[in-house]
């Protein structure tokens, strides 16, 4: 409705009305600015009287396209001019407005010197800024300013600065390139850091202004101890939500008081505008549109006046023509421009009065300062009285305390630190929740005495800084932004965080770690009795049993001790006088084998050196059999899993194995900031692998982990790591040690006076042996896969079948070979004893298998015995004596 009548009235002034032609020069981008002159010739148009606008719209850095818009503005007979100009232009129009005598209304920072024809909408800055640096009792700062505003304001500075002794550092920031403003300003703080400059004035538009507060932002200079001045008049126009939480203070000037029954007023009716017919009109006011409208007053209120006062304003002759040569003068620019200095009106920006050489007097700047709950007014600034305080705040942005407040303590679910109740819609509020951080939570507000409420991060993220944006997202984002008050979370201490934030002692100590899907158990090998010892000790031990073996037969042949005569029973007669020798071969291998099982045998060494081989070769089958029984119980009885990866070299040496960490996550940082090779190796990998192996949560890592059949390992903290493990299904696994030294701490804004309670109450928990008891409680005492320990003495009660097949393949095979060679000894004797006793094979292969079953060869059963006569040969056969 409102709308429809400001269109009504519009064309009203259209009609009928005196026209007054108006010229309009517009920068591209000023669609608000735009807005408000359209609402403004709405506004102030009557029914008796109105303004009729031709607008250009340009870039006002181009002398040369300013002066063709200015030109032809003056062509088409306007009476005055509203525009813009910048340091580049301001000159060229100038310059045209006292050759021609066309009056200039412009919003843009005042010109410097003496020009009868321009009219400064914008208030001066110098005096309200050097009050409020005297009022803060600054000494030593620096002075960031951009040239494309002039320099006049910089000379005051100094200028007071010689006079009251400050040390001043004056930078420009505005001929930096667009392309690497960012990291320009980000090296300047740094500098500025260097030389201990924590008082800073920002002599910058808003534009400038945010930009930089961005990179302030992002490299944590906007913490307590810093304070930064914005010297123009719009100090609420910006965003400042991203600064305001993090203890900076932060002070500016507002030329438009918004409190004002006026503003209050104009604000209804610029909220009912469309936004499509009046861009910009869906955010409030900035104070360059405020100033445009009430240029607009300005003008309409001192052309009222001349018509009607009945002036002659026509345009005759050459005056069209602004390069004409010479230059003709519009003989009423004088006139005109005496009108628009004698207005007085108030406006948005409050008083509107000139002085005779167009700039703004008796005009009133709030003081404003940043606090936790938005900007507030400190004062205000004005000609006669300077700056006069009405709320005393030197340290404005000391955080308030606690008292009566409920701490929001955010938080992210994450098991088993935050967790849902499987009836959680039966509670509300924080019985909702359960979980390690949750009964953390609730012991330091025991401790701190404070009262809170869980929410959990709406973004489900720990904290990162955005590459492009350089914000903050997760729990670190709402600390720093002041969505919260605290975190209670599974959060990493790290450095970048550590800039923008403050950490409690760590209340729980890990690591980056490895996790991979169990691997299926090994199944024993039949030969598994073997796996005690090496390999090459297998073979050592062969060769050590042959190498004793022939030191034996060796020794035994070599010494006399071992030859002996065999001794004749009693009563008879020596058959022999040769010596006999006891250790053949066959017989030392016989001896040295019954000596390494633990058996013995029926024959000994008699000679030192013999025995010296006999004793040394049993204390080291001692020293073997020991050895290999007290590894041989493990190896059996343990089950035992093969994991293809044990540590983080084998995973950067294969690529097999796909691996990633949690995105927006300290792990992640981790790796992107490691300077060693491995990691920085690794990091590579994952930065560039396809399909991306980075997760959103760590339950999507886990998951991967589970259904990758062993061919994706997943990097996160090892306490995490250690909790899934005893979880069901219980298919993964931690392998090897962890990958760095790190800890997790309570989060809180900077400056916030629940830092140092919250740390004094984790230290405390900590001694009283409480952190660990929770930990046990999440962790072990509610786990699902039991205790390593218990888990192992129930895999090592009983042995399979299989752990000890060999054995009983060894056993039948030795009796086979037994049988085998018994068959052989028994053909070869009966072929032997065939072709001695001249017969047939088959029989005495008869003869000897009755032998071997009856225990006689004759046919009754009876075995012959031989009896020696005196004087006979011991070569006698059994056939010679029948």
């Amino acid at each position: 409705m409102k709308l429809l009548l400001l269109t009504l009235l519009w064309r009203e002034a259209l009609c009928g009305s005196p026209s007054v032609q108006i010229g309009g020069l517009f920068p591209r981008g000023a669609d608000q600015e735009y807005s408000a002159f359209r609402v403004g010739m709405v506004q102030f148009g009557m029914a008796d009287f109105r303004l009729t606008p031709h607008i250009d719209n340009l870039e006002v850095a181009n002398s040369f396209a300013v002066t063709n818009c200015f030109c032809s503005q003056f062509s088409r007979g306007v009476y005055a001019i509203f525009g813009f100009y910048d340091k580049k232009s301001v000159n060229t129009i100038t310059s045209f407005c006292e050759t021609l005598h066309v009056s200039f209304i412009t919003p843009s920072f005042p010109a410097e010197g003496m020009n009868q024809f321009v009219l400064q909408m914008r208030p001066d800055i110098k005096g309200p800024l050097v009050s409020l640096v005297e009022y803060y009792k600054w000494e030593k700062f620096a002075y960031l300013y951009d040239s494309d505003r002039g320099l006049s304001t910089l000379q005051v500075i100094l200028d007071t600065a010689a006079e009251k002794k400050w040390v001043v550092t004056a930078i420009n920031v505005g001929n930096l390139k667009d392309e690497r403003k960012d990291e320009a300003y980000r090296s300047l703080f740094q500098d500025l850091e260097i030389r201990k400059e924590r008082r800073i004035i920002l002599d910058c538009e808003q534009d400038k202004v945010k930009d930089i507060m961005e990179q302030v932002i992002t490299i944590g200079r906007h913490v307590k101890g810093y304070h930064y001045i914005i010297a123009n008049l719009g100090f609420v126009d910006g965003d400042l939500s991203k600064i305001q939480y993090g203890g900076a203070n932060v002070s500016g000037f507002q030329i438009v008081d918004f409190d004002d029954p006026v503003v209050a007023k104009f604000d209804q009716r610029w909220e009912a505008l469309e936004e499509k017919e009046y861009p910009g009109a869906d955010t409030r006011i900035r104070y360059t549109s405020a100033l445009t409208y009430d240029a607009v007053h300005v003008m309409t209120e001192a052309f009222r006046f001349l018509h009607k006062q009945r002036i002659d304003m026509s345009r005759r002759g050459n005056s069209g023509d602004c390069l004409a040569n010479p230059a003709v003068p519009w003989a009423q620019g004088v006139e005109i421009e005496r009108a628009l200095k004698q207005v007085r009106v108030d406006g948005l920006t409050g008083n509107i009065q000139f002085d005779q050489y167009g700039k703004r007097i008796n005009y009133s700047v709030t003081i404003m300062e940043l606090k936790n709950n938005g900007p507030v007014k400190i004062g205000y600034w004005n000609e006669v009285d300077k700056m006069v305080v009405t709320k005393s705040d030197l340290y404005p942005n000391d955080t308030m305390g606690m008292e009566n407040k409920t701490v929001i303590v955010t938080t992210i679910l994450e098991a088993p630190y935050v967790m849902l109740k499987k009836n959680a819609e039966l509670f509300q509020d924080n019985d909702r929740y359960e979980g390690y951080c949750v009964d953390l939570a609730a012991e330091i507000a025991k401790h701190c005495g404070i009262r809170y409420q869980l929410r959990i991060v709406g973004d489900g993220k720990y904290g990162a800084r955005d590459a492009e944006t350089k914000i903050w997202n997760g729990m670190v984002g709402e600390l720093v932004y002041g969505k919260a008050d605290i975190a209670v979370a599974p959060l990493t201490i790290t450095l970048v965080r550590e800039e923008v934030i403050d950490f409690s002692k760590p209340f729980m100590s890990l690591g980056i770690s490895i996790m991979i899907k169990k691997p299926q158990k090994s199944k024993p090998g039949v030969f598994s009795f073997l796996d005690p010892l090496a390999y090459e000790i297998w073979m050592c031990i062969v060769f050590a049993y042959i190498g004793v073996s022939v030191v034996l037969f060796l020794v035994s042949r070599f010494s006399p001790y071992e030859w002996t005569l065999e001794e004749p029973e009693d009563g008879a007669l020596p058959l022999t006088t040769e010596s006999t020798n006891e250790f053949g071969i066959f017989n030392s291998l016989w001896f040295s084998l019954g000596a390494f099982m633990r058996q013995g045998c029926d024959i000994s060494p008699r000679s030192l050196s013999g025995r010296i081989v006999g004793g040394v070769w049993w204390f080291f089958t001692l020293i073997i059999i020991s050895s290999y029984t007290a590894n041989l119980a493990a190896f059996l009885t343990v089950e035992r899993m093969v994991s293809p990866i044990e540590s983080a070299e084998d995973l950067a040496k294969q690529t097999e194995i796909a691996y990633g960490t949690l995105d927006s996550g300290s792990t992640k940082e981790f790796f992107r900031r490691s300077k060693i090779a491995l990691f920085d190796k690794m990091w590579q990998y994952m930065k560039s692998a396809e399909p991306s192996v980075f997760v959103k949560k760590t339950s999507e890592g886990v998951l991967r982990v589970r259904k990758s059949k062993g061919k994706y390992a997943y990097l996160l903290e090892s306490t995490m790591n250690e909790y899934i493990e005893q979880r069901k299904p219980c298919d993964t696994m931690k392998v090897g040690g962890n990958l760095d030294s790190k800890g997790y701490g309570i989060a809180t804004p900077k400056g916030s006076p629940l830092r140092v309670p919250v740390n004094l109450a984790v230290l405390k928990l900590n001694e009283q042996g409480t952190l660990d008891k929770m930990k046990n409680k999440w962790w072990y005492d509610k786990g699902e896969c039991g205790f390593k320990d218990s888990t192992n003495k129930e895999k090592t009660s009983a042995l399979s079948l299989s752990n000890v097949a060999g054995v009983f393949y060894i056993l039948v095979g030795g009796l086979g070979l037994a049988m085998m060679v018994a068959l052989v000894e028994f053909c070869y004797k009966s072929r032997a004893e065939a072709k001695k006793m001249k017969m047939k094979f088959t029989d005495a292969m008869r003869s000897k298998a009755r032998l071997s079953i009856t225990g006689s060869t004759s046919e009754n059963g009876r075995v012959p015995v031989a009896y020696l006569r005196p004087g006979l040969p011991m070569s006698l056969s059994m056939t010679d004596l029948s």
